[in-house]
């Protein structure tokens, strides 16, 4: 049994960005690559709840990817969708991730209540939503790097316990 390695997606749903300017999710790819992961691929979406919904469903049926984070759409906003997308999506919800990072981030800043952001399981890949901000996808990304590798392992077979 070994580890397995990170092969990942990045997810940013904006209906102000492009890829060209996507900030967010040009943080999490670094902070990916800096911590060896192979960033698989890397989407840019509207906040059109289908459409966000769709391509984590591709997303994670593709055998190469083993944990997409989004960023983006976890508000208050109407046009947020992506826990709603997240849930349609997710076989088993992984409750822990998301309270992890919303308890982290309210010791920076008290709008951290406001965060919808989910986190759960779709056969063997992990979905974890962050922040749109550039700052806040960072902070919380910092949250969950610690178990990244023991989470993809375990749903991979590949975890010593």
């Amino acid at each position: 049994m070994g580890k397995t390695k990170i092969k990942a997606a990045v997810l940013t749903a904006s209906d102000t960005r492009e890829a060209k300017d996507d900030a967010s999710g040009t943080v999490l790819v670094g902070k990916l690559l800096a911590m060896s992961a192979e960033v698989v691929k890397r989407v840019v979406v509207t906040d059109d709840l289908l459409e966000i919904r769709e391509v984590l469903f591709s997303l994670s049926s593709d055998p190469e990817i083993n944990l997409i984070l989004t960023t983006g759409g976890t508000g208050f906003s109407p046009r947020d969708n992506t826990p709603e997308a997240t849930r349609a999506v997710i076989e088993r919800e992984a409750p822990g991730i998301a309270e992890a990072i919303r308890a982290v981030s309210l010791i920076n800043t008290p709008t951290a209540m406001l965060s919808r952001g989910i986190a759960g399981i779709r056969g063997k890949a992990m979905i974890v939503n962050l922040p749109g901000s550039p700052k806040g996808a960072s902070e919380c990304f910092d949250v969950i790097a610690p178990i990244l590798q023991h989470a993809v392992d375990l749903l991979n077979d590949s975890a010593i316990h």
